[in-house]
């Protein structure tokens, strides 16, 4: 089977014991902490178009091993609540499964290890029927879906087979907010615009939103990269980032979810962290990045191709030609070790031109992007930003 040596490694215990009434082609995975709307996230999914696929739905509710009480009541609460209303609510072509409260390591306790268990037991599943192109979707607990997100996901990756995964559209859930909350997350929405817009700007390849609840990957593509990863916030970024390392994400428009808008301190940063900064006055929402920033990766990777098989002194003057924050972090950042390994392992230009965003990834553009605000410029009005992309595309 495509997944044995991947669950051997990972040391996967089992968590359904229960076989699958159908071959499964679509597994929604939900990592559960403290969630108390759960039951509404389930509702959304039940009320989803089916698919000609058979769906399945697996939610783990999860503490840390040294979870306070109150903590573990709230999720025994949820499991509660969770198994009564599955089993008021069965329904031919999709089945919820409600796994723990499952104890997570203190260590590693958090969001990423708790979707890579999820996500572990639907390849456990998958592989059962060696159903290497099973679809495996990214949710979160606090987030509702539209009615066609299930079909318009299962027709994405029937209509591109080759896509290894694929984001989904989102739009935060607003009609309850008002005042400087609704601001918040408006503002908030518009930077990750501005950003991901910004980046395909600057002529990187694998501009994309990175929303845990907001993604899926084919079973065969997850075992490929390793599986997720055990970070205790922004999983989902890092997922994905090295996701495109092993073929295209795709962008799915056609359906959305519904991310809460909530105010939150569970997780070190992600939305519910930084709109309860926007409320405390702690975090200026109406700031992002300087547009310039963007315009210095922009000359730098359109001037790319001179640097394949470039020799020590002409990497010094290529460097002098660029704009001096780019120049400087180049310099600092020792791109030059990256350069000559892409160079000594790429005979052609066109594996050059592919490999070299794997050295100047998303992480290194976020620190270029860190470096140029701490010592070039300083961060600048959002929708003034956005008017700059606007004027160059």
């Amino acid at each position: 089977m495509f997944a044995d040596k991947y669950l051997q490694k990972n040391g996967h215990q089992i968590l359904i014991n229960k076989l699958p009434e159908q071959k499964p082609g679509l597994i929604v995975v939900i990592p559960c902490f403290r969630e108390p709307d759960l039951v509404a996230t389930l509702e959304s999914l039940n009320k989803c178009d089916l698919p000609e696929v058979a769906v399945e739905v697996i939610v783990l509710i999860n503490h840390s091993e040294k979870a306070e009480e109150a903590t573990i009541r709230e999720n025994e609460q949820t499991k509660t609540d969770a198994d009564a209303w599955i089993a008021k609510n069965k329904k031919e072509g999709i089945h919820f499964f409600v796994v723990g409260p499952v104890q997570l390591k203190r260590k590693w306790a958090g969001a990423g290890l708790a979707r890579k268990r999820g996500m572990d037991e639907a390849i456990r599943r998958f592989n059962l029927n060696d159903s290497k192109d099973g679809i495996l979707v990214s949710l979160d607990a606090d987030t509702l879906v539209a009615k066609n997100y299930l079909v318009a996901i299962e027709k994405h990756f029937r209509d591109f087979p080759k896509h290894v995964g694929a984001t989904v559209a989102f739009e935060h859930q607003k009609q309850q907010l008002s005042g400087k909350h609704l601001e918040g997350i408006e503002l908030y929405e518009l930077y990750l615009n501005y950003y991901k817009r910004a980046l395909h700007y600057s002529g990187y390849p694998y501009s994309m939103f990175t929303i845990g609840s907001a993604f899926a990957v084919t079973a065969e593509a997850y075992v490929k990269r390793g599986g997720m990863n055990r970070r205790q916030a922004g999983e989902d970024f890092y997922f994905l980032q090295n996701l495109v390392q092993l073929g295209t994400v795709g962008e799915i428009t056609t359906t959305k979810v519904h991310p809460s808008a909530r105010l939150s301190n569970r997780v070190p940063f992600g939305t519910g962290p930084i709109l309860q900064k926007w409320m405390k006055g702690e975090e200026d929402l109406q700031l992002t990045y300087n547009f310039k920033a963007f315009k210095d990766l922009e000359q730098f990777f359109a001037k790319k191709d001179q640097l394949f098989k470039t020799q020590p002194n002409e990497y010094s003057e290529f460097v002098n030609t660029l704009n001096e924050p780019i120049k400087q972090f180049l310099l600092l950042d020792n791109f030059s070790v990256d350069l000559d390994d892409l160079n000594n392992n790429c005979s052609r230009l066109e594996s050059f031109r592919l490999r070299f965003f794997q050295k100047f990834n998303a992480f290194r553009i976020l620190k270029f992007l860190n470096f140029a605000h701490e010592n070039y410029y300083q961060k600048a009005d959002l929708r003034k930003q956005v008017e700059l992309l606007d004027q160059e595309q």
